[in-house]
């Protein structure tokens, strides 16, 4: 007998295990984060990540860190990236937390790693999970502006990390859909959220007044007072002097037309 051919209509069988890594790939990421969101508001986790419950455990906290340091930083970086990979509210409490517990250096190098750590997570799984079915779906303008965003990727990132003008968590989304690659991304993060992270870990580190007083801080409206805006907003224009100069360098080839 001869073999069967398959006729150019016929599509071969799906091969096996493709379904397990379809799942692995999109559904099981996806699953995951929302599980973490739901536990957190089901079981009402958030009032642990509170000033009222700073101010009532503050000096066992205290005396946790000073016993045994290294491990404190560690539980607590680890911590705030699982707080930025879920996308679970409570990171400027636990920043300021940070800058209370370690001071305004050792508070702001821990929030700054364990943020980067949490926002890569959130990036990969974003990416894994939706880029593909995103490209299909969104066409060629998502293609057009995804040239756009990856030819000046590091600036944009800065941008956008140096001036608090959108939620944390969309920015850590936002650069999957386009192309970023991770190194750019991780890279960009990190030095991005420096500055406005030891800002408020600054104002953390003088907590303790404010928490005798029976106070909360306005934390969120420090970064917008111009003494600290300002100097946010020169570096972000300074990383966006890269992407004028290459625009620049651009004209100058366009031949004159007449």
């Amino acid at each position: 007998m001869g073999r069967k051919t398959m006729g150019n209509n016929e599509t071969p069988a799906a091969k096996p295990g493709a379904t397990g890594s379809v799942f692995l790939k999109r559904v099981l990421p996806l699953a995951v984060l929302a599980s973490g969101l739901a536990i957190f508001f089901v079981f009402d986790l958030g009032q642990f990540v509170t000033f009222d419950a700073l101010r009532e455990h503050r000096d066992t906290l205290q005396m946790f860190v000073a016993e045994h340091g290294v491990l404190a930083a560690l539980g607590f970086g680890l911590f705030y990236a699982v707080v930025v990979a879920f996308s679970l509210p409570g990171g400027l409490v636990m920043t300021l937390t940070a800058g209370f517990l370690f001071g305004t250096v050792g508070g702001g190098l821990i929030v700054v790693v364990g943020a980067t750590v949490g926002a890569t997570v959130l990036f990969l799984a974003a990416r894994f999970a939706l880029g593909d079915l995103l490209h299909t779906k969104a066409g060629p303008f998502l293609s057009k502006m995804e040239a756009g965003f990856r030819e000046n990727a590091l600036s944009y990132l800065l941008v956008l990390r140096l001036i608090p003008l959108f939620p944390f968590w969309l920015v850590n989304l936002v650069p999957a859909f386009l192309g970023v690659s991770t190194f750019t991304y991780v890279i960009g993060t990190f030095f991005g959220i420096i500055p406005g992270t030891f800002v408020f870990a600054s104002v953390g580190n003088g907590l303790g007044a404010v928490l005798d007083a029976g106070e909360d801080p306005d934390a969120a409206a420090i970064i917008f007072q111009p003494a600290v805006l300002g100097p946010l907003v020169a570096l972000a224009v300074l990383s966006l002097l890269p992407v004028a100069y290459k625009k620049y360098q651009a004209r100058k080839k366009q031949p004159a037309t007449s």
